[in-house]
């Protein structure tokens, strides 16, 4: 098992919880949610039994073991499976194996923002590098729409990125409802060779823990 912590922003008053993060080589049919579970107990030190793992009204899971109420997310792609959880903060999490993508550009004119898919059309002369920003933009939007608990229902267009050279899609316009660009925090990594994942964070209180939002 691979595994990583990264810091939610902060909210007044409260130091910032960590968000957890690990990953496992996985195969099609193999069961996430047991691995899950065991990787949870591990982080409480409680029995993978104990971990109940409930769903709200549009099927998106959270954790209640004991006295926690934790935010959880995980996705998988390829050969890789990736899970996120923490206590104050909503999480969400996507992988992609970066395979190539030759209708990267169509796509983006389709589900993306006018402006992301301008920034992605200039790199129209490098296609490995058009189908890389494309993907990044994808896992960054992912993340973001699974934190929030709608996902690519909510709509891709619905939350705009720019892309630097360095670090993370920056989040620079969104919908509303998902709150404040400044809101949310991302960490973007290659958690193996081949692949690209992204981590998107929201603090949030409710009983001085992490819920899922209706």
């Amino acid at each position: 098992m691979n595994s990583l912590e990264f810091a939610p922003p902060q909210l007044a008053a409260l130091p910032p919880d960590p968000v957890s993060c690990a990953w496992w080589p996985y195969r099609r049919g193999d069961d996430a949610e047991h691995r899950i579970r065991g990787w949870l107990g591990d982080l409480w030190a409680l029995p993978p039994a104990a971990m109940t793992i409930a769903r709200d009204s549009r099927g998106r899971p959270f954790l209640e073991a004991g006295a926690h109420r934790v935010d959880l997310n995980w996705s998988h792609s390829g050969d890789w499976l990736i899970a996120v959880c923490a206590e104050r903060a909503r999480v969400g999490v996507d992988i992609e194996w970066l395979r190539p993508r030759p209708r990267a550009l169509a796509l983006a004119r389709r589900f993306f923002t006018p402006a992301e898919t301008a920034q992605l059309a200039a790199m129209a002369d490098d296609p490995a590098r058009l189908e890389h920003g494309f993907t990044r933009l994808w896992c960054a939007k992912e993340a973001v729409l699974k934190a929030h608990g709608r996902g690519l229902s909510f709509g891709l267009e619905k939350l705009q990125f720019a892309l630097d050279d360095d670090g993370p899609p920056r989040l620079v316009a969104c919908d509303p409802a998902l709150g404040a660009p400044a809101d949310w925090r991302l960490h973007a990594w290659t958690p193996v060779p081949g692949y690209l994942a992204t981590l998107a964070c929201k603090a949030v209180v409710v009983g001085g823990a992490s819920a899922p939002s209706s």
